[in-house]
């Protein structure tokens, strides 16, 4: 097996830093990956944390001035990642989440930003540092999407190219203006072929029009987003480059999502003894204050609460909820007025509704442990993760059809599905699982059937290892 070298470039990586499921990604991808004869490298920002934890990382170069104040490009490694860490503290040195301000704004300088984590991939890629120069570069969502760019754009031999959509609707878009300040030439913004995008500039279509192929998550969304509706204003560019299009599943560390071994649940639990789910049950009753009943559905959601995951529609389907005898169990932050919604139903209804509002790693996990069904009733869903932890923990989804959603649940095998997507829908699917969820011998085959699904990274690895070595091989014919 000829090894292939890559250097990976996203913003957020687990268990650094994360917002979403692109750090779970982007953390497992190359843990996975080692054992296909791929050395992954990643780079990322040196935020706060990134520093704290890597405090020991080796520099590799030092800039008086990188993109307006100075920067060193750092060597280091953490939790079995091999990391590249551009630590240049004007741009990352700010507290809490990578993207917004502490009032939830953009910060104005993004677009500065992460060119200048695009423009040292770029270096990279063009042999930066000697003892590591990648095959390929493969750029993660909008933050990179410019990798691709600074690499057309320098008209050099390059390595090859692989963009990689996470969620079609972030993408990353700025003022023409700036251009002028991140050092790519001013014609690519009017090049439609480039960056130009509706009278300004996007990163993401950069990534999407220059790289040499393009991944998202899952096959279904690969196929949605080439709609004018699913595409949100970038279908027809990927209609044009279908031929270099894929769809690759993400999967799900299964040694972080674990019932056999997880410190974060009340018992632990295999397959074989799904009967100790039980007391995970009751501590999740009991830490979220709802009545202690066995006998009672409990519904877990964790997510970001916005219009995309549907959960503007749970609330329109809770007389089900509640007229079914349900519980519900639901972990997420996001839209204000959903978070005011979902609070107000918890005071109304005491010991049936529990939302806490925020991110608690340690509760998600008893979330999924707990829970009877783990509920996804998202608008659009580019592949989805909780969904996978739930197979994997017993909890039965019940998920709108749509993206990676539909390619990893099936009803009646393992879960519930419906669409298209509505509150009526979405009712119907909670009244089936409601009805199956007291046929004690139905249910238990689902969640069987469901931990026996492989939602590993074991293959999805490969898929990624086989396209690297295509489009090397095709680069170098």
């Amino acid at each position: 097996m000829t090894p292939v070298r890559v250097l990976a470039v996203a913003s957020e990586v687990y268990p650094i830093i994360k917002t979403g499921g692109l750090a779970d990604v982007a953390g497992a991808l190359p843990i996975a990956l080692k054992a296909h004869g791929v050395e992954m490298r990643t780079l990322m920002p040196g935020y706060p944390e990134t520093m704290r934890l890597l405090a020991g990382a080796e520099e590799i170069r030092r800039w008086p001035d990188y993109f307006g104040g100075p920067g060193r490009l750092l060597a280091g490694s953490h939790d079995g990642l091999d990391l590249f860490v551009l630590d240049v503290p004007h741009l990352y040195a700010r507290p809490g989440n990578p993207y917004v301000t502490p009032d939830g704004v953009d910060w104005p300088d993004n677009g500065v930003r992460f060119a200048a984590l695009s423009r040292i991939a770029a270096d990279i890629g063009h042999g930066l540092v000697p003892a590591f120069v990648p095959d390929i570069v493969h750029a993660h969502d909008w933050q990179a999407g410019l990798t691709p760019a600074y690499l057309h754009y320098d008209n050099r031999p390059r390595p090859g190219t692989v963009m990689t959509i996470h969620n079609m609707a972030y993408q990353g878009k700025f003022a023409p203006e700036l251009i002028g300040s991140i050092g790519l030439p001013r014609e690519a913004s009017f090049d439609v072929h480039g960056l130009e995008y509706f009278g300004g500039i996007s990163f993401l279509k950069a990534g999407l029009q220059l790289a040499d192929r393009i991944t998202t998550v899952s096959p279904t969304y690969a196929h949605e987003i080439q709609s004018d509706e699913g595409g949100m204003g970038l279908g027809g560019l990927l209609r044009e480059r279908a031929d270099v299009l894929s769809g690759i599943l993400n999967g799900i560390d299964i040694s972080v999502w674990n019932p056999q071994t997880d410190p974060h649940i009340a018992y632990r639990f295999s397959s074989e003894e799904l009967s100790f789910r039980s007391a995970n049950k009751a501590a999740l009753q009991q830490r979220l204050g709802l009545d202690p009943r066995p006998d009672a559905l409990v519904l877990g959601v964790i997510s970001r609460l916005s219009w995309q995951k549907g959960l503007d529609l749970l609330l329109e389907a809770m007389p089900i909820v509640l007229g079914e005898g349900m519980q519900l169990a639901l972990l997420g932050s996001g839209d204000a007025d959903l978070q005011d919604r979902y609070q107000s139903a918890a005071r109304a209804y005491p010991g049936r509704i529990a939302a806490v509002i925020g991110y608690d790693e340690a509760l998600a996990h008893l979330i999924q442990a707990g829970s009877d069904a783990l509920l996804v009733p998202s608008r659009f869903e580019p592949c989805g993760l909780t969904q996978l932890c739930a197979l994997r923990y017993g909890a039965v989804p019940i998920v709108s059809r749509v993206g990676g959603l539909a390619d990893t649940v099936s009803e009646p095998a393992t879960g519930f599905t419906f669409g298209p997507v509505s509150s009526e829908n979405l009712s119907a699917a909670l009244r089936r699982a409601s009805f199956a969820f007291h046929d004690k011998a139905a249910w238990r085959q689902l969640q069987r059937t469901g931990l026996a699904t492989d939602v590993s990274w074991r293959h999805r690895a490969g898929e990624y290892a086989a396209l690297y070595r295509d489009l090397t091989a095709s680069r170098r014919a």
